[in-house]
């Protein structure tokens, strides 16, 4: 059992207001194995003060100095890999390798990409006689999720260090270690003392006095549309500005002339990576209904070639979800599907085979799905896939687009113009083609419900900066 009982407040560590403790729980173990604080509005109110104290300075710094410091912090990351690893996979599951390879790699992307951003970024210009200026949006509240953890701090972090804002982060009270880890790292780079701030604890206790917090200029939160809304509405009498990255419901759209095996075979593992929980996961399939029978087939044996287990043994490909909590409410939607007449392909409801403790579930296929259905509307946040026939192109394109959410979306095709052209017609912030990764340059975000702004590369440093008009700049 390890303690992380104090906030990193003002360049120190300190103990929380009032002393609340809570056990972080292994999701394969069921067990402790750490113990953090949970904060309140009055250690918010002292993090936020310090950050608003120590903006004055830090937006003053330049290009260089903020370019040294993220380097700084690049190489502090790096000699605590294996920590983030280690914290990542413990606290909520992450198999070692996907820890490794994916959500610890994130860190030192994100970081690094900044660094190369930040090197050549305009902050400066001249139209006309009027001088336009990019300007630090302030001090920063951040309110980070349990399921991509250090991906989705340093994406926010490095943007708003390269832009001089000051930080309040609040990560999620499920995975928090990560970020006490990323806490000693920006200590150890020398990052000035009120810049970056740490306050651990819940939503009602620590989120909401965050959003509402006066001297917070700008919040920006990653998590489920239902929480967005709450921080919105916390932040909006004080008119401050809202980034939002939330939920999805993400089509794949696989077309009649795209390579079955390879598109079913893919969209199945991009599905059941991390457990499902991802916001972007490509949890409807949608087939031409001709070819469901052999896509089934197809999506039947790769789901049932998945290893799971505890995340640190060897060959397991997909480990716990994180909770108590979040097992019961994915159980509750396949038994949902079951209910509602979706064929139960492979998985279903309980434990997986030879294991009976844990947050474990089964990897779960179902086909025949309707777009009405529950487990076609509803974000699961889990291992669970839905396969949607559909017999026109058009078809396809529609019910893909039938949804609150647009925070990704798939197509694979044959032919890249076709893939293309469907592409156009998604309304989601990304599209995959044919199989294709992230990339860290890229905008992410999402239409309707999946929230506003956008995160990663140049995108991600624009949220954080505001637009000064200085007119007669120039003599006319």
């Amino acid at each position: 059992m390890k303690d992380y009982l104090k906030f990193y407040i003002d360049g120190a560590w300190v103990d929380p207001v009032e002393p609340r403790v809570l056990d972080v729980i292994n999701p394969a173990t069921e067990e402790a194995f750490a113990r953090i604080s949970l904060g309140s509005a009055a250690d918010v109110d002292r993090a936020a003060k310090a950050a608003r104290a120590a903006f004055e300075g830090y937006s003053q710094t330049t290009r260089e100095e903020r370019i040294a410091l993220l380097e700084r912090i690049l190489g502090a990351y790096q000699a605590r890999y294996a920590d983030f690893v280690e914290a990542i996979s413990t606290e909520m599951g992450a198999p070692v390798f996907l820890s490794k390879a994916a959500q610890a790699a994130t860190g030192v992307a994100h970081l690094a990409k900044m660094i190369e951003v930040l090197k050549d970024f305009e902050f400066e210009e001249v139209r006309g006689t009027t001088a336009i200026s990019k300007e630090p949006v302030g001090v920063c509240g951040f309110i980070t999720p349990w399921n991509w953890p250090i991906n989705q701090i340093v994406c926010k972090v490095a943007p708003a260090l390269a832009a001089g804002c000051t930080i309040v982060l609040k990560p999620s009270e499920i995975a928090p270690v990560n970020a006490m880890i990323f806490a000693e790292v920006l200590h150890e780079a020398g990052v000035p003392a009120g810049v970056f701030n740490l306050v651990n604890g819940d939503g009602p206790g620590v989120g909401q006095p965050l959003s509402s917090h006066p001297d917070i200029d700008m919040v920006s939160f990653t998590g489920s549309t239902r929480a967005g809304v709450l921080v919105a509405k916390a932040a909006a009498d004080t008119v401050k500005r809202v980034h939002q990255e939330l939920g999805g419901k993400s089509a794949n759209i696989i077309l009649r002339d795209a390579d079955l095996q390879a598109a079913v075979s893919g969209g199945v593992r991009g599905v059941m990576t991390n457990s499902g929980q991802s916001c972007n996961a490509p949890t409807r399939m949608f087939v031409p209904r001709e070819k469901q029978g052999e896509a089934v087939e197809i999506a039947k044996a790769t789901a049932e070639q998945i290893k799971v287990g505890n995340p640190f043994d060897k060959g397991v490909t997909m480990g716990p979800v994180v909770s108590d909590v979040h097992f019961r409410k994915i159980q509750g939607l396949i038994a949902k599907g079951i209910e509602e007449g979706a064929t139960l392909v492979t998985g279903g409801p309980g434990l997986p085979e030879g294991l009976n403790k844990g947050y474990f579930v089964r990897p779960t296929v179902f086909a025949d799905v309707t777009n009405n259905m529950t487990i076609a509307r509803e974000e699961i946040f889990g291992p669970v896939l839905a396969i949607l026939p559909y017999d026109a192109e058009e078809d396809a394109i529609r019910m893909a687009n039938d949804t609150v959410y647009g925070l990704s979306g798939y197509v694979q095709s044959g032919d890249i113009e076709h893939a293309r052209k469907v592409a156009s017609r998604l309304r989601t912030g990304n599209v995959h083609l044919n199989g294709a990764g992230p990339d860290f340059a890229a905008p992410f975000g999402g239409f309707k419900q999946s929230g506003n702004g956008r995160e990663w590369g140049e995108f991600g440093l624009e949220e954080f900066l505001e637009i000064k008009a200085v007119l007669g700049w120039q003599a006319a």
